[in-house]
């Protein structure tokens, strides 16, 4: 009778410890996965789908909100991609776990809130992916995951590597992936043949492909060539430019996907502060430049510019020929620039992230009209503004006597007439600083107000005073 049981302790330790798990956790999994027994999927998951109880067969996942876990049998609802099943007492079913007779609901494994490329903000990451799969079943652009945390709100994160270190090493390879090289041809206008006639640099902002870059790199080419990291290159699609903003965004079909580049907030950035340059300068891929940033708005007049209202970051990590429409960085990985100008050594210029993020939600305003989806049109009040700073306030307070005891908000530089602005009552050198109870410290903010509420109640600091306005926005063609 001993050696009976002993063999079957024996037998019992040779299974494979998967076997065991599946054989004691969840019933009805097979010894081993055979992919090809696999029941149908049907045509359409709205969800999207995950692997079963057992990880073998794929299954349409549950959603969140939805039920999961169950009996412990094969056939019980999977939560899908980036969702967990929260039971009492614990997680039904992670990648080690499975409780046994547990029902629960599918919750997003996190509460962060995060930016949409629709310039809306989402509670979590789950939510913006519901919204980007229910965009994309009607024929409409995806909604990218562009930036953690809220679209208005600034983020501060002490314990990052941004706020306690500056292992720039860490920076380049966690960026280094979503940089891309770009090749520029143009035909010869005798013989037809493709010449190479300029490089530059991009980086990869959602997981299907999308690019952005400079204008300047990809105006009046014939034929516009990615090249990857990886080393494997496809041909580009432009797939929308903005010229006075020297944006462009470029799409390649990669068989997978593609690792991203999320925008931080250039606003938030501070003269003194590291940031990193990597791009393909002289064709060189992924060469990387450190410095500091020198001034946070260099206006482009300054830069002998005529006709541009951009303000631009200034730098003194170097930036050569080829790097244009490369990311410029903080410690953090996140792109808080475009490299762009360079007037000499140590003097390069960048495009603020703040505006790859309003183009971003502009282009996907575009590109829904132009497949007939929305009739979505352009919120207008009447000013021209700049993000007040420290520095410009104290060069105000020489200029202008009455000029308010105040660092930050957004400067009116004019005031257009017979708009809301300038109905409501607002003036030049007004600055504005709450819209609707929330606290504005650019002149990106006022912009997302506008597009956001349909009326606008405007607190302004004027001399030493405030006023309170009413504007309400008109709708206008872009």
């Amino acid at each position: 009778m001993f050696w009976l049981l002993l063999c079957a302790i024996v037998a019992f330790a040779a299974v494979p410890a998967d076997a065991q798990i599946s054989s004691r956790y969840v019933v009805g999994c097979p010894s081993r996965c055979d992919k090809s027994m696999c029941p149908r999927l049907p045509a359409d998951c709205p969800t999207g789908q995950t692997l079963d109880a057992c990880h073998c067969c794929p299954v349409c996942a549950s959603g969140e909100g939805e039920a999961c876990g169950g009996s412990g049998k094969l056939g019980d609802p999977v939560c899908g991609e980036e969702l967990e099943c929260s039971v009492s007492g614990g997680i039904a079913y992670t990648v080690t776990v499975r409780r046994r007779s547990k029902s629960g609901i599918c919750v997003c494994k996190t509460t962060e809130a995060v930016c949409g490329s629709d310039g809306v903000s989402y509670r979590n990451i789950c939510e913006l992916k519901r919204v980007s799969r229910r965009a994309q079943k009607l024929q409409q652009p995806p909604v990218l995951f562009i930036q953690r945390g809220a679209c208005g709100k600034a983020q501060d994160n002490p314990d990052s590597p941004r706020h306690k270190y500056n292992f720039i090493a860490d920076v380049v390879e966690k960026i280094a992936p979503s940089v891309v090289h770009i090749e520029l041809y143009r035909k010869m206008t005798y013989s037809k043949r493709e010449v190479a006639v300029a490089s530059g640099s991009g980086f990869v902002v959602s997981e299907d492909g999308q690019i952005v870059t400079n204008a300047h790199v990809v105006a009046n080419k014939h034929r516009v060539k990615v090249e990857l990291k990886s080393g494997a290159s496809y041909d580009a699609k432009i797939k929308d430019v903005d010229e006075k903003s020297d944006i462009a965004l470029i799409k390649i079909d990669a068989p997978t996907k593609l690792p991203v580049l999320l925008l931080g907030r250039s606003s938030d950035l501070r003269p003194g502060e590291f940031v990193v340059a990597i791009g393909s300068p002289f064709s060189l891929q992924n060469t990387v430049t450190t410095g500091i940033v020198s001034t946070t708005q260099r206006g482009g007049r300054e830069l002998g510019l005529r006709n541009s209202d951009m303000d631009y970051i200034q730098t003194d990590a170097i930036i050569n020929y080829g790097n244009s429409g490369g990311p410029l960085v903080n410690l953090d990985g996140e792109v808080i620039g475009i490299n762009t100008l360079k007037v000499t050594a140590g003097i390069s210029f960048a495009i603020p992230s703040d505006k790859i993020r309003q183009f971003l939600a502009e282009s996907y305003d575009r590109q829904s009209r132009a497949l007939g989806r929305t009739e979505a049109k352009k919120k207008y009040i009447g000013v021209r503004m700049m993000t007040l700073t420290p520095g410009l306030a104290k060069e105000l307070k020489t200029r202008l006597r009455d000029f308010p005891d105040i660092t930050s908000g957004a400067y009116v530089m004019e005031v257009i007439a017979k708009t809301p602005a300038a109905i409501a009552g607002l003036k030049e050198h007004d600055v504005i600083i709450s819209i609707n109870g929330h606290r504005i410290s650019t002149a990106t903010d006022v912009s997302a107000a506008i597009k956001r509420d349909d009326t606008l109640k405007v607190v302004v600091r004027r001399g030493n005073e405030d006023a309170i306005l009413t504007v309400v926005p008109i709708e206008i063609d872009p």
